[in-house]
This record gives C-alpha cells, sequence and structure tokens, in this order.
C-alpha cells in the first residue's frame, strides 16, 4: 500500500487548538479541588473530560505533524523528530515536577499547613528522598495532578512504530489498538507506580484515544464524514449526551437516581478512568459529532475574536499545560488561607486563566522572534579583520 494516499492535506484545523485549549483550560479548574470552579469541567456532565480530548487531540496533531516527515524523509527521520519531542516533554515534566513538589514542601511548611503534603502525595520525600526522586525520573512517581504529562510521554515515546504501521495498513493498525485496549482492560495491564499501585491513566488502555486520533487524521474521518453528518448519528449522539448528563448528575442529585435501576448505575458510577471505559470514548465520539455537526472546518465562527484566547492556548499547549497545573495548586492555597467564598473562587480561577493566556501569547511572540531573528556567520577572517580594526 502506497503511505502518500494516506497523508492528511496539511491545511491547519483551527478546531483543533481551539479544543487543545479549552482541555487545558477544564485541566486546569479540575485540578482545583473543593471549588465550584470543578463544575465549570464537562466532568461533571458527561462521562469524558479534559484529559480525554487532549489524549485524542495529541494524537491527532502529533500525526499531522510527524506523518508527512516520516513518509518524505523517511522512517529515521520520523522517529528521531517524533523522540526529541519525547525529550521535550520529559525536560517539561522534570521543571514541573520540580517547581510543584518545592513549592508545595516550601507552603506546606512556612504556611504551617502539613496536610499539603499528604494531599498531593510529595510526604515520601521527606522520608526517602533520593529513592523519591529517583523513581520520579523514571516518571513512577507523580504527585498529585501530574498524570497527564507521563501518559503523553508515554504515548509519544512508542508512536514512531505505531504511526510507520499506521500509513501502511491504518485499519489494522486501528484495529490492534482496539484489541490491545480491551486486553488491557480484562487482564488489567497497567504500568507500576511508586510507592504502590498503578499509573492512574493506564497508557495501555489510554492509547486507544490516541492512535484513534491518528487514525482520523491518516483518512479515517473522511471515510466516516458521511456517517458523522447524518441524522442518525446526530440523534444517537444527542441522546446519549443527555444520559450520559443525567446519569453523571444523578451522583451529585440524589433524586435522578431513581431514573436508573441500581445495576444501570452500577456500571456507569463510579466512573472509570484509570482504564478509560468504554462509554468514556463513547461520550468523546458523541461530542465529536456534534462539533463536526455544528461546527465545519470553515465555520466563520472560528474566527471570532472571543476564541483568540482559546486557540492561542491551544496553539502553545505544553507549556499552558504546565502552568495551568501549576496555577491550580497555588489558587488551591489562596482559597484555603485566604478566602474561599465564592467571589474569591471566581478571582482566582479567573487570574490562573489570565496568566495562562499572557504565557501562551508570550510564547507565541518569542517563537515568532526566534524564526524571524537574523542569523550571523562570523569566521576567521572577519573577526581578525575586526581585532585589527
Amino acid at each position: 500500500m502506497n503511505p502518500h494516499t494516506n497523508l492528511p492535506d496539511g491545511q491547519r484545523d483551527v478546531r483543533l487548538d481551539l479544543f487543545r485549549g479549552l482541555a487545558n483550560w477544564l485541566i486546569f479548574f479540575g485540578h482545583i479541588p473543593d471549588s465550584f470552579l470543578a463544575w465549570l469541567t464537562t466532568r461533571n456532565y458527561g462521562f469524558s473530560d479534559g484529559a480525554d480530548l487532549f489524549v485524542f487531540i495529541s494524537g491527532y496533531t502529533a500525526t499531522l505533524v510527524y506523518a508527512r516527515m516520516m513518509v518524505q524523509r523517511g522512517f529515521i527521520i520520523g522517529a528521531t523528530r517524533l523522540w526529541k519531542r519525547v525529550w521535550q516533554l520529559y525536560v517539561a515534566q522534570l521543571v514541573l515536577f520540580l517547581s510543584y513538589v518545592t513549592t508545595i514542601h516550601y507552603i506546606a511548611h512556612g504556611f504551617d499547613i502539613p496536610h499539603l503534603m499528604d494531599q498531593f502525595n510529595v510526604a515520601g520525600l521527606m522520608d526517602q528522598p533520593v529513592e523519591t526522586l529517583t523513581q520520579a525520573l523514571v516518571l513512577r512517581f507523580k504527585p498529585l495532578n501530574l498524570d497527564v504529562l507521563p501518559l503523553y510521554i508515554v504515548l509519544m515515546a512508542g508512536f514512531p512504530l505505531a504511526l510507520w504501521l499506521m500509513l501502511r495498513w491504518p485499519d489494522a493498525m486501528m484495529a490492534a489498538s482496539v484489541a490491545l485496549y480491551f486486553l488491557a482492560r480484562h487482564f488489567l495491564w497497567n504500568l507500576t507506580s511508586y510507592p504502590a499501585g498503578v499509573w492512574y491513566f493506564d497508557p495501555f488502555a489510554w492509547q486507544l484515544l490516541f492512535v484513534l486520533g491518528g487514525w482520523l487524521a491518516l483518512g479515517g474521518s473522511h471515510r466516516l464524514r458521511a456517517l458523522a453528518n447524518s441524522r442518525l448519528a446526530l440523534t444517537f449522539s444527542i441522546g446519549f449526551l443527555i444520559f450520559a448528563l443525567i446519569m453523571t448528575l444523578s451522583t451529585a442529585i440524589p433524586p435522578l437516581q431513581s431514573l436508573f435501576p441500581d445495576a444501570v448505575r452500577g456500571v456507569f458510577v463510579p466512573n472509570d478512568k484509570t482504564y478509560l471505559a468504554p462509554y468514556r470514548v463513547l461520550h468523546l465520539a458523541a461530542l465529536a459529532v456534534l462539533v463536526v455537526y455544528f461546527l465545519p472546518r470553515e465555520s466563520p465562527i472560528l474566527q471570532w475574536p472571543v476564541f483568540r484566547p482559546l486557540i492561542k492556548c491551544g496553539e502553545q499547549s505544553l507549556e499552558v499545560f504546565c502552568v495551568g497545573v501549576y496555577l491550580a495548586f497555588v489558587a488551591h492555597f489562596v482559597l484555603i488561607t485566604v478566602s474561599d467564598s465564592l467571589f474569591a473562587q471566581i478571582v482566582v480561577g479567573a487570574c490562573g486563566l489570565l496568566i495562562m493566556i499572557a504565557v501562551a501569547y508570550y510564547r507565541s511572540w518569542s517563537k515568532q522572534v526566534d524564526r524571524t531573528a537574523p542569523r550571523f556567520v562570523f569566521s576567521p577572517i572577519s573577526i581578525e579583520t575586526e581585532h585589527n580594526h
């Protein structure tokens, strides 16, 4: 099979940046514990949340970036460029980890709030600092809320081979991904964490969303376009989203529980996030159908100025994600030491978003400066001439 036939068209889909930025905002809100801001995230109104969206779009965009490179310049070039990105992600994880744990340690002891050490899973640093830091280097030790980036690193590290196979046999690769997903769920395959337990996001299960994004980028979306735009898909998606909404709200609103038999609620509550329950995938797919139907790629809505901050945050996703995770802890600290009133929660949430947006615009400007900066070539002759003058 000619892999050129599977290459994406190369045109930038602004919706990817829009929803990746939205995923970062949702993750920020969701990481602020005991706050009404969590009610601004999709996890309280359905089965999937910002993490599902982030992983799915990451797989789609990684394929857009590296598929053409791998075909035109070979597997080695494509793989090494992918692993270069993995290294960047790994460095970002380490910088975020060090900033995160030192801030938690300083605040917990400096402000006499010792329970923060246990709440954010960093107490082990006090008892076994060298072993704990060593485990952090191999991504086995992860403080609270630092689980998404290690998952992304592992998925990207294994993606070169998956992308090479998908360029040649996309449907077979997608089928293999589905098979691995169900095997992982059945046998509970997962990576171990330190000091105990397993990864909060099981990579063997969550790879399904990553590969699904890649498969759609390599022609799957075109083959499913007629189905995604059909009235049947739209009707089913709306119905399933309403069901997911009521089922999820039934946890917080007890009267809604009477609408479902206990056996049915037992399937969906609690929501299985670690092993990516099938209904989470279906929920994300239903949301995607609504986006395809009501927000096409050429929609003028995407040019509205109100969406520019979201899109910019999606374009600079890594930096915004890292800052958002850190700011979520800072917001929690402010709320438990200053005030946890509704007004205070709104203020810290708005300030967090403004800082994330500022970081996104700064990184965009900085990268533009680097691309347009003149390059000077120095030679021994020019240096000698300058010295003589």
